[in-house]
């Protein structure tokens, strides 16, 4: 009796799986028996022929469209910082200070002689008025009041120091109480509304690149457009490239001064041509083909490739302009296989 129910379980057990490998089969045979009634789903588009363009993508870090920084002119110590990163500074805030009573910068001594140069100039000027003193007297005092007001400055601006254009307060290089050396460098300044790159181009990449090509900048996901506004008309000897600036709009602040960004620049060529994804190709045996609508049907189109450049690749043999070309779906084609346009591109 034992044995008789260890035999009708191992029977209930295969049945489970051969009923499940049925069902397999039977799911697997429904879903091509789907496809050879309705058709493979395919998207397509249309072939047309334009202008070919070109992508050729560097990397260059993108800096506001105009920039500047601010250095120390004394040795001390870092007294006071006014702003914050971020902020939108004018020209001429005072972004920080050094202590008034640096023996180097002579401050006080510099605003005694600028006052006193002031109140000379003053009487100086009643007394030519009044015939006292001769034109030349008058200018000799004019100018030294100059020179004392130039130097003034100058002491005002190494111990106060000013924004030297509006903009965005891109960075601080220092902190309140850190000792600095001249020449140091303190903060930077950018007008991030437009920003730009410095490209280097190898001879071979410079043709067909003009002022107002089309580029865009990429950095972590994110993008804007842009176009070239200047292209050196020499080789560069220490790069061996030609120099390129490219200008972008960030209007909208999407990326910041300062990221090494992906450029990508877009050059339309005079010539007209036949252009498709490189994804479409399938090659087989050193042969390139693409899958071409025809009839509710999949034709197999063996097509002759030229130039190639990015994500793109010519066709100069194997299409014609008003052609539909499958883009998806391809890996379960065949040669004359059914297919359902899904969606067009």
């Amino acid at each position: 009796m034992r044995r008789l129910f260890v035999l009708m379980g191992g029977l209930l057990v295969m049945g489970v799986v051969i009923s499940g490998c049925s069902s397999a089969d039977s799911e697997a045979k429904s879903m091509e028996q789907l496809h050879m009634e309705n058709g493979v789903p395919v998207r397509v588009e249309r072939i047309e022929i334009k202008p070919m363009v070109v992508e050729r993508t560097y990397h260059a870090v993108l800096t506001g469209i105009q920039e500047s920084s601010a250095n120390a002119m004394v040795s001390d110590r870092v007294e006071k910082i006014y702003f914050t990163v971020g902020e939108h500074i004018n020209k001429d805030d005072v972004v920080l200070s050094f202590p008034t009573d640096n023996p180097a910068a002579q401050y006080y001594q510099a605003k005694v002689n600028v006052e006193h140069a002031e109140t000379t100039l003053k009487r100086m000027e009643n007394l030519y008025e009044s015939g006292g003193i001769s034109l030349h007297d008058l200018d000799g005092v004019r100018a030294q009041y100059k020179v004392a007001k130039a130097n003034w400055d100058a002491v005002r601006q190494s111990v106060k120091v000013k924004a030297p254009i509006s903009g965005i307060l891109t960075s601080i290089d220092v902190r309140e109480s850190d000792n600095v050396n001249p020449g140091d460098v303190l903060f930077t300044v950018s007008q991030t509304k437009k920003l730009k790159a410095k490209l280097w181009v190898p001879e071979s990449q410079i043709i067909g690149l003009t002022v107002d090509t089309r580029a865009a900048a990429k950095w972590n996901n994110l993008e804007i457009p842009g176009r070239v506004s200047q292209v050196d008309q020499s080789l560069n000897s220490s790069m061996q490239a030609f120099g390129l600036v490219v200008e972008f709009d960030n209007t909208e602040n999407v990326l910041i001064s300062g990221v090494n960004a992906e450029i990508t620049l877009f050059m339309e060529l005079d010539n007209e041509a036949i252009v498709i994804a490189r994804k479409n190709l399938v090659k087989e045996n050193d042969i390139y083909f693409v899958y071409m609508l025809e009839n509710s049907s999949a034709r197999k189109q063996a097509v002759s490739i030229g130039t190639q450049f990015g994500t793109s690749v010519e066709v100069v043999k194997g299409l014609h302009a008003g052609d539909i070309l499958i883009t998806e779906g391809q890996t379960m084609l065949d040669d004359g296989k059914k297919v359902k346009v899904v969606s067009n591109q």
